[in-house]
């Protein structure tokens, strides 16, 4: 079973990366899930319910977030309305959405992913790692083969939870810094993982965002508008070879392919 996990989305070349280059990868992959995280898929913040079908109708299956999922105030109007479009976990109980799903495609062995996020330098939420315990715990009575997106700040945090749940999980996915990271790997009980898939739009940019914009803020130290930069435009993400029987991983490759 291969899973293509695409990295942050961000505005729209983001979204125009995903659309001209993911019927190319699902073909020469053999891809049977894709997963993407779109929280910065709707002008570099949040999302809306018109961005969230256009990412549906390109192929996509499940949508993952982090923080900037609530940036748009229409969000809690209708995040409810999906059953794959996932907040992370550690949000208090009343929060609206889903933070996991199971899915199947193709006919396949049904995969979950769960959506977590950190705290390290982020928001004081729950325990992520106390708070993913319970969903395995429950998930697995229905798959072995489970994907975790873990969006968070601090690359310590992240290795620490690819190592609480190696053997637990099929992978453990970061995301949030938009900076890919060279040190995939399959640890020692078969879970694949790597600290940041990545960012999916406009690598002349900083962090997706406009140079000057950011420039202006880090030399001023006064806040200003971010604007999607729009050139040298990449697909950043993580292909994962699964076995499905056992739901260990057998390989983690990282894809960064240019559109222009």
């Amino acid at each position: 079973m291969r899973i293509l996990f695409v990295g942050d989305i961000v505005g729209k070349p983001g979204r125009r990366a995903v659309r001209d280059l993911l019927p190319g990868l699902v073909t020469g992959y053999d891809v049977t899930l894709i997963i993407a995280n779109c929280e910065n898929a709707a002008g570099g913040f949040g999302v809306t319910k018109d961005v969230v079908d256009e990412l549906y109708d390109m192929g996509i299956h499940v949508l993952t977030s982090g923080n900037h999922i609530w940036d748009k105030r229409e969000i809690e109007r209708f995040i409810d309305e999906y059953d794959t479009l996932l907040r992370p976990a550690n949000y208090p109980p009343s929060t609206p959405g889903r933070y996991s799903a199971v899915v199947s495609h193709l006919g396949g062995e049904p995969v979950g992913i769960i959506n977590i996020e950190g705290r390290v330098f982020m928001k004081a939420l729950d325990c992520p790692f106390r708070t993913i315990d319970h969903i395995i715990e429950t998930m697995s009575r229905e798959t072995r083969c489970i994907i975790v997106d873990f969006h968070a700040e601090a690359t310590s945090e992240k290795q620490a939870m690819g190592w609480y749940l190696d053997g637990r999980v099929s992978a453990v996915i970061g995301t949030h810094t938009h900076v890919q990271t060279a040190d995939e790997r399959v640890l020692p009980h078969g879970t694949g993982y790597i600290t940041d898939a990545g960012m999916t739009g406009a690598f002349n940019s900083v962090l997706g965002m406009k140079t000057e914009d950011a420039l202006h803020r880090f030399l001023t130290l006064r806040p200003n508008k971010f604007e999607v930069a729009k050139k040298n435009i990449c697909l950043n993400g993580v292909l994962i070879d699964i076995d499905a029987s056992s739901g260990r991983c057998r390989s983690l490759e990282r894809l960064a392919v240019p559109l222009d």
